[in-house]
């Protein structure tokens, strides 16, 4: 209320509580056009986010449970995981269905060339080493063999007994399944076939001695 008297004003204190009441009756009166615009903000920044496309994803094959070396990949044994493009590794196997593991693959591990019995393999094989199927003459001795294993290869000839080393310190890089498994071709041939490491200047050599020798093995120290 003013004063009547303008030759007198009112205290400092009455005309602060006038203020703040005007104020307050100023935002009462704006209260209702500002909530509506705040809504109005909070609609438009929803439809935002929801608009917003997904992030993209490459589709990968994995395993879907634990499969051990040796395995031929059936449908059962594979999963499609959404990957993001950064993340999705290189060397992976276009096609694996009904190709051979040439070792242990974990639960949702990816399935690379270099997992699968076939080329990929002397891709992941260090510097300088090839990748050798050798067939060994004995199934029973390369069923205690696995993946990972380091061993020597002993050529014994025939005819006249005598035996000699011909690799020192191998690895076996796949064990394939034995002829006449599933996946496996009959090929009418003793023993079974070990794909291993072997250093270059060494392939002719235990190739020569697999055509006239009889191959064992010894693990190497």
């Amino acid at each position: 209320m003013l004063s009547a008297d303008p030759r007198h004003p009112d205290p400092p204190l009455t005309r602060l509580r006038r203020a703040a009441h005007g104020v307050r009756r100023s935002l009462l009166a704006r209260r209702r056009p500002l909530a509506a615009l705040l809504s109005a903000v909070a609609v438009l920044a929803g439809l935002h986010v929801t608009t917003q496309p997904p992030p993209a994803t490459v589709p990968v094959l994995v395993a879907a449970r634990d499969l051990p070396g040796g395995a031929v990949l059936g449908p059962g044994d594979l999963v499609t995981v959404d990957f993001s493009p950064a993340s999705v590794p290189e060397g992976l196997a276009e096609a694996p269905l009904g190709e051979v593991l040439a070792a242990p693959l974990a639960r949702g591990e990816v399935v690379s060339r270099a997992r699968l019995v076939g080329p990929g393999l002397a891709q992941s094989a260090p510097s300088g080493v090839a990748a050798l199927p050798v067939r060994l003459p004995d199934p029973e001795a390369v069923a205690l063999l696995r993946v990972g294993d380091r061993i020597d290869l002993v050529a014994t000839d025939p005819a006249e007994g005598g035996s000699r080393v011909v690799a020192l310190d191998v690895a076996v890089l796949a064990l394939p399944p034995p002829d006449g498994a599933p996946g496996s071709a009959a090929s009418g041939l003793s023993g079974r076939v070990v794909v291993l490491g072997v250093p270059a200047p060494v392939v002719t050599t235990i190739s020569e001695a697999a055509a006239r020798s009889f191959l064992s093995y010894a693990w190497a120290r």
